[in-house]
């Protein structure tokens, strides 16, 4: 999480306060049953966040059972072909618009005097993280000169 510039170490500002974390472990396992790798991700407790002091908007679009009904229908009948992507820890790349700050996950030692972590990037767990998510996504695909929907619900 470091190397993806996640968090950075902070004081805690006065009239703000750092909600908790857990690290959740997980063991990855082959189609044989041997195990393929051991995974951590450190997560937020945001079920303590408060509207107004750690986030404002949550909404994040999603795409109505209909519609990929509707897609995968044309796409065979125009015999395309149709791929799926998964983005592997797609919340860290989601920079954070407000300040939220996070108590020091056990494990993570820091130099200095700081008090705990200023969230730079979204991370599981946050109320907003999804949202944040889509928004850098949106930049991105607008980026290469795809359109919005004109149907499409935006909550700016």
């Amino acid at each position: 999480m470091r190397l993806c510039e996640v968090f950075r170490a902070a004081k805690l500002p006065k009239g703000h306060r750092a909600i908790g974390t857990k690290w959740v472990f997980k063991i990855k396992r082959k189609a044989d049953g041997s195990i393929d790798k051991y995974k951590a991700r450190l997560v937020a407790k945001g079920f303590n966040q408060q509207y107004g002091m750690d986030y404002t908007e949550t909404f994040s679009p999603v795409v109505k059972y209909v519609t990929t009904h509707m897609v995968i229908a044309v796409a065979k009948y125009f015999e395309w072909t149709i791929d799926q992507i998964d983005v592997v820890t797609a919340f860290l790349y989601g920079f954070m618009k407000e300040q939220v700050f996070c108590v020091i996950p056990e494990g993570v030692e820091l130099e200095g005097s700081f008090d705990c972590l200023e969230l730079v990037k979204a991370i599981y767990g946050l109320k907003q993280a999804s949202r944040v998510w889509n928004e850098t996504f949106d930049e991105f695909v607008c980026a290469m000169d795809f359109k919005r929907q004109a149907s499409t619900h935006v909550s700016t």
